[in-house]
């Protein structure tokens, strides 16, 4: 019942979760059944790039999560993404089992190349799905309420918290490079065999991982939407708009931060975790801080404060990487440069903000 009420006057959630339903039932249909060279054919390719941008839309929403009702500018959430992402990479290289270019049933390859005698105790457990999907949830919540904690509690914040953000992420990733921290190093996780028995390069696996990140991004947005909706949603906004006066009338605005903070920062986690077995690696480059500042500009772009503007955001800019990563790709970065600061100046309410202005005009 509060769900319906959570999505009754937000018109563009329905249109979000109409067009996932869509693509749910169509996608898989028209790799399955239509035949290759047909028009309506979606080859495996697309199935699986499409599902990469479900699980980049994921992100975003936690971002927007936080940047929008909180009005915390992350810069750091590419960590809680690239550790999701870490751990379940782990789960995936400890199903290769002996079938790696070593042999070893227990060792990952690139720990037999670096003269390994065992493995770390933190790899323990990672043999099992319900262990990983576990990790994938604790350890970026886990960082998140940690980092919270010390950041909120000390009452950082503005431009100050996005840069103390940045500096975990470039820690991170200059930690995961170092052979001896034992992630693979440069060269990361990579060389995946199946995921839950399924064989990971099989037409059904990828249509169910792209069935899996459209749910996960479905899922994750109703959860940010009842969060926003209901009584702490609107203390968020008053945490955002008037800090000091939310303070004072007696709501402990730490607290506020960091439980929304770790559940962003969760969110982030499953996105890492579906992207990696869709892309077939995760390596210390997901760690970038330019990553970090590429979503905010996603959620720049569609909309901030409305959650599936993110998704728009992230939908279009993604898909304009790859077209013109291929296409044009020695001016790719200055176009998303200049589209970020044209969307600032002449649409500071994103693509979204646009149509409900035309609407509202209409």
């Amino acid at each position: 019942m509060f769900l319906m009420e959570a999505l009754k006057k937000d018109r563009g959630g329905q249109v979000l979760l109409g067009v996932l339903l869509v693509l749910v039932i169509a996608v898989p249909l028209l790799n399955l059944l239509v035949p290759e060279g047909h028009a309506l054919h979606v080859p495996t390719y697309t199935v699986t790039l499409m599902g990469k941008y479900l699980t980049l839309a994921l992100l975003a929403v936690a971002v927007d999560l936080v940047w929008g009702y909180l009005g915390i500018l992350t810069l750091g959430h590419a960590a809680f993404f690239a550790l999701g992402g870490y751990a379940m990479g782990m789960y995936l290289m400890r199903q290769i089992g002996d079938r790696g270019v070593y042999g070893n049933p227990l060792l990952p390859d690139f720990m037999v190349f670096l003269n390994w005698d065992e493995l770390p105790w933190f790899w323990l457990g990672f043999d099992q799905f319900w262990f990983a999907a576990l990790m994938v949830l604790l350890v970026p919540g886990l960082l998140a309420f940690v980092f919270g904690a010390l950041a909120f509690r000390s009452r950082v914040s503005g431009v100050y918290l996005s840069i103390i953000t940045q500096a975990l992420t470039y820690a991170l990733m200059l930690a995961f490079y170092r052979n001896e921290m034992g992630f693979g190093g440069n060269n990361g996780l990579t060389d995946f065999k199946d995921i839950l028995g399924f064989d990971l390069q099989a037409d059904a696996t990828r249509i169910g991982l792209f069935i899996a990140s459209a749910l996960a991004l479905a899922l994750g947005y109703l959860l940010c939407r009842v969060l926003m909706v209901s009584r702490l949603g609107r203390v968020c906004v008053a945490v955002r708009d008037a800090e000091s006066r939310a303070r004072f009338l007696g709501y402990r605005v730490e607290n506020v931060k960091l439980g929304v903070f770790t559940v962003s920062a969760m969110l982030a986690g499953v996105a890492g975790a579906l992207y990696v077995p869709q892309v077939g690696i995760i390596n210390p480059n997901e760690f970038s801080p330019l990553n970090s500042i590429e979503v905010v500009v996603w959620v720049a772009v569609g909309g901030r404060a409305t959650l599936y503007g993110a998704v728009v955001g992230a939908l279009v800019i993604n898909y304009a990487k790859s077209y013109f990563t291929a296409e044009l790709p020695e001016i790719w970065l200055f176009a998303l440069g200049g589209l970020f600061v044209l969307v600032t100046l002449l649409l500071p309410r994103g693509i979204t903000g646009l149509l409900r202005r035309k609407e509202a005009s209409a």
